[in-house]
């Protein structure tokens, strides 16, 4: 991948561009972009078969 720098004028004009590029990927590309990410949040394979912490509490109706 090449490394590149853009200035935008705007929040709005930056998400167009992330968008479109995005979109130009090929399903192959965007597969391992989410794989790189997972393996950054979950970097221990043996932690993978875990699943995420469910997180609940219980409140007393008054």
């Amino acid at each position: 991948m090449k490394k590149t720098i853009q200035v935008f004028s705007s929040f709005a004009e930056a998400e167009e561009a992330d968008k479109k590029y995005y979109r130009s990927l090929s399903p192959n590309q965007r597969l391992a972009l989410l794989l790189i990410l997972r393996d950054r949040y979950r970097p221990y394979s043996n932690e993978l078969t875990e699943g995420f912490k469910r997180v609940y509490r219980i409140i007393k109706r008054t």
